[in-house]
């Protein structure tokens, strides 16, 4: 059990670094890629760990940044553009990055 609780967090934050990395564009002056984790992960921890702070949410618990809840509250479901569109916009208790 204690194994899967582990692998579960793994798993929220490898998603809440493809989220971050996914806006890393919008947040940085020079490009950044999707696949360029290193630069989401900069980003995430400069401007998302506060409330997604190792793939959880302290602001609204169910919209965590696990794969399930992306395709179940983000509008668009998991995919980038969904994503890139929630950070630069905002959306209820998020606010906008863009």
């Amino acid at each position: 059990l204690r194994s899967g609780a582990s692998t579960m967090q793994m798993s929220a934050q490898g998603n809440a670094v493809k989220v971050a990395a996914a806006g890393a564009a919008l947040l940085v002056a020079a490009p950044a890629f999707a696949a360029d984790s290193g630069a989401g992960e900069k980003i995430f921890t400069a401007n998302c760990a506060a409330c997604h702070a190792g793939g959880k949410n302290s602001v609204v618990p169910d919209h965590t940044l696990e794969k399930d809840a992306i395709e179940k509250f983000l509008t668009g479901g998991f995919n980038e553009k969904a994503v890139a569109t929630q950070v630069t916009n905002g959306k209820g208790a998020m606010p906008a990055f863009g």
